[in-house]
């Protein structure tokens, strides 16, 4: 089971997650490019490119597939992987994920956070880098969700910085998936409601 994080996070990001799953599953988690302790060039970044690592990743582990739970940024990666690397996945859950970095998708508020972290004087090359990539990216089509054909559980909290008719969308366009949108829960649902939100997802991976 590999666990990609969300933007700006680490491996810490899912210690309510690893210390349950441990104990069914080889986990594996990860510190994407630029974040947490892997390295990587300020200069240019991708979702493309961490999908590409994760990839990477998997084959010099000499791992075949694999269930992967993936959280924001870690959901598009999860959801680039699947599409890109299809034999690499098994199942496929993610939790606040967009396919595209506009209002259609994000709250105006939150993008305009993104824009002014991206363009900052006063921000950090990476902290620039890391917001410069949502500002722009993803650019997924509804259609090429198509190309999916692992199970696909689409979660996110009823309060997330998702809009829900984006992640019904996101659900609405894949050939195999389940939908969940908790209760009284935002973007950081996996922190939030560990218990809820780690049942759920074994759940599905055991159907």
């Amino acid at each position: 089971m590999v666990l990609f994080h969300g933007n700006g996070g680490s491996i810490a990001s899912f210690k309510n997650q690893i210390p349950f799953f441990e104990k069914l599953f080889k986990v594996i988690a990860i510190d994407s490019r630029l974040q947490g302790k892997s390295g990587g060039s300020a200069d240019t970044l991708s979702y493309d490119m961490m999908a590409s690592d994760f990839a990477g990743l998997l084959d010099y582990l000499h791992i075949d597939s694999a269930y992967v739970l993936g959280w924001s940024d870690g959901g598009i990666d999860g959801l680039i992987l699947a599409m890109k690397y299809p034999g690499k996945v098994k199942k496929l859950a993610v939790t606040g994920a967009n396919i595209v970095p506009d209002t259609t998708a994000l709250y105006a508020v939150d993008l305009e956070g993104m824009r002014n972290t991206a363009f900052s004087l006063t921000a950090t090359p990476i902290d620039k880098t890391l917001n410069r990539m949502m500002v722009y990216q993803p650019q997924i089509p509804y259609s090429d969700l198509k190309k999916i054909h692992c199970p696909v559980l689409v979660m996110a909290g009823d309060r997330d910085m998702i809009k829900p008719e984006h992640t019904l969308k996101i659900y609405q366009s894949l050939p195999v998936a389940d939908l969940c949108i908790f209760p009284d829960s935002y973007h950081h649902v996996c922190q939030q409601h560990p218990e809820l939100f780690n049942e759920t997802v074994l759940t599905f991976f055991r159907k």
